[in-house]
């Protein structure tokens, strides 16, 4: 029992010495710096009482979900496709797919600006067809396209693992009762693929939270939670409002992804 004990310690000393260092001790710390600005504890409000925080928040929620909606939507058409198909360059697509996982948000939103850039493809095009220039990459347009870039791998990974999951027993007993694939699809696959939207789904919102990268890279008339905090950080030198705003984003996206956690079981951390 005794080396059993002490065999258990072994292995949770280290998980239990990470917490410590990188969550525990900097997230107090900054929950005090939060607290210690004129407006004390109040300051965790300003999300709601400052206008222009709580319309950044909502823009920065509405962005999220619908970069959700959208990435959910692609990955399941995409998903469905290559899980029931086999042809050549299958692997091709698939790791084309999921290149975007190992882009970090700057690179992404440097392909944001190749493409809807003053310079871009589509300002290249529309000048030649005398349109004048089409410019996005630095709007929330811009921002929305390359948070659904690097959202639609996490997405789909999860998505295609659920799929491989589903009773195929289930699909042929339908098929032989007479249901055509639209009514399998409707009440068989998409439910069945529940836990696996909620899971991929909170990510992908957590993750469009959060992002920084790309936001600063295309920042020209995009106000978004990352950026307002990294303002309040650099610019104005308001370390109070940046910790509790920093707060308040984690709160909520943590929130999401228990929630989600509770919901889909064990699906959220593979889609992590």
């Amino acid at each position: 029992m005794r080396r059993s004990l002490s065999f258990d310690l072994a292995l949770a000393l280290p998980g239990l010495a990470f917490a410590l260092a990188f969550f525990l001790v900097p997230m107090t710390r900054l929950a005090l710096v939060g607290a210690s600005g004129e407006d004390g504890l109040a300051a965790y409000l300003t999300v709601l009482t400052n206008p222009r925080h709580a319309a950044v928040m909502g823009a920065t929620v509405l962005l999220s979900a619908l970069v959700t909606v959208a990435t959910l939507a692609i990955s399941t058409v995409v998903g469905l496709f290559l899980s029931r198909h086999v042809f050549p360059g299958r692997a091709v697509l698939l790791s084309a797919l999921t290149l975007p996982l190992a882009f970090p948000g700057v690179v992404v939103g440097f392909l944001i600006i190749l493409l809807g850039g003053r310079q871009g493809l589509f300002a290249s095009i529309g000048m030649s067809l005398g349109a004048g220039r089409i410019v996005f990459a630095y709007s929330m347009t811009g921002l929305f396209l390359g948070y659904l870039y690097f959202s639609i791998p996490r997405v789909l990974l999860t998505v295609m693992a659920g799929i491989e999951k589903l009773d195929r027993e289930v699909v042929e007993a339908a098929r032989s009762l007479g249901a055509g694939p639209w009514q399998i699809l409707r009440d068989v696959t998409l439910p069945a693929l529940t836990p696996a939207f909620i899971a991929s789904g909170a990510v992908a919102f957590a993750t469009a939270m959060g992002a920084f990268g790309t936001a600063f890279t295309l920042a020209t008339d995009i106000d978004v939670l990352p950026m307002l905090i990294y303002t309040e950080f650099t610019l104005q030198a308001n370390f109070a409002a940046a910790a509790a705003l920093s707060i308040v984003l984690g709160l909520v996206t943590f929130m999401v992804l228990a929630v989600a956690r509770s919901v889909a079981g064990t699906t959220v951390a593979a889609a992590g």
